[in-house]
């Protein structure tokens, strides 16, 4: 695959038009004591409305990466690398490709096991003293593209003191978020139903779940919804890994976005949205992305001739805090 016009370019922008699946209304993302995040357009002064934020984007575009029925990467994806924790009895409890922090999950460096950060220490060089200069990060690249590629398309930040004083980061290569303008409120509601004690009376009350409960509900209808996505072009050139490598993320970004626009567009229940037209590329100019399966097929030819060198799975031990006891991990 030829990707030296997208090469050239510092960034990859593109844009999506969606609409709802079914109806005008849908519902967005929502925030603890926010709610709904609306604000008002530069320029024209419309309402406008934050449908899926950069963060929750982020965790989307990894939930397309397994199997649901399987718990396994999907096949286009065998061969690359992630970290796999399991817990006493050798079952998989989690891994770094859906982990809140990713390689620098406490599941992987908080442990017992600690073959992760060792190995950090070890092949950067570093202690919690260590400065990061150029080199130190030129290192922590080539580990975490043999172990963990997808952190350097995702990000990951190692706020942990024992490695460099917790200055080692990598921002987000690829971000994304969904907007929606010109909305408006559709107002509605509802009640949960107890069809044996309505009265929700004494110990019967509606905190315990008795009674019928009535509620508000607010969705809204757009004008418009734009998924955005950006991919720093330049950040993913600048890792100190092989030409091949650096394709290879930047066609597992691509693939990400393509394969979240063909299955991952419902959101939740109230938010079923689909893609309206084709994706817009704003950068760089003239750039034509590339198929969903041409993308494939470059992904599956390369994954075998990479130098990847994955951990064995990191095990955690631990017990649930009862009060008055500290979780040992």
């Amino acid at each position: 695959m030829n990707l030296g016009e997208l090469k050239a370019a510092q960034r990859l922008l593109l844009e999506v038009d969606m609409v709802p699946l079914q109806g005008d209304r849908f519902q967005p993302t929502g925030f603890p004591n926010l709610g709904h995040a609306t604000y008002t357009r530069p320029g024209d002064g419309s309402t406008s409305l934050l449908v899926e934020s950069a963060q929750s984007m982020a965790n989307r575009l990894e939930a397309v990466y397994f199997d649901g029925r399987r718990d396994e990467l999907v096949d286009v994806l065998k061969g690359m690398p992630f970290i796999s924790v399991t817990g006493k009895d050798g079952k998989q409890i989690t891994n770094s490709l859906i982990e809140s922090h990713r390689t620098s999950s406490a599941y992987i460096l908080e442990g017992e096991d600690s073959t992760v950060e060792e190995a950090i220490k070890k092949e950067l060089g570093i202690d919690k003293n260590t400065e990061v200069d150029l080199d130190i990060m030129s290192k922590l690249h080539r580990f975490l593209f043999a172990r963990d590629p997808n952190a350097l398309v995702h990000g990951v930040f190692f706020a942990k003191t024992a490695l460099a004083g917790g200055r080692l980061r990598v921002p987000r290569a690829l971000s994304s978020f969904i907007e929606a303008t010109e909305v408006a409120e559709a107002a509605s509601g509802g009640v949960k139903v107890d069809l044996v004690e309505p009265g929700s009376e004494g110990d019967m009350n509606a905190s315990r779940g008795f009674g019928n409960v009535p509620f508000p509900r607010i969705e809204y209808t757009a004008k418009r919804i734009t998924a955005y996505f950006n991919l720093d072009v330049a950040q993913v050139l600048r890792y100190d890994i092989s030409d091949d490598g650096k394709d290879f993320l930047l066609c597992l970004a691509m693939w990400k976005i393509l394969k979240f626009l063909d299955t991952g567009l419902r959101l939740r229940t109230a938010c079923d949205l689909r893609q309206e037209g084709d994706v817009r590329v704003m950068q760089p100019k003239g750039f034509a992305l590339p198929p969903l399966p041409d993308i494939e097929e470059n992904i599956r030819n390369t994954i075998p001739n990479l130098a990847f060198k994955p951990f064995p799975p990191i095990k955690f031990v631990f017990e649930k805090a009862s009060k008055g006891k500290k979780a040992e991990g």
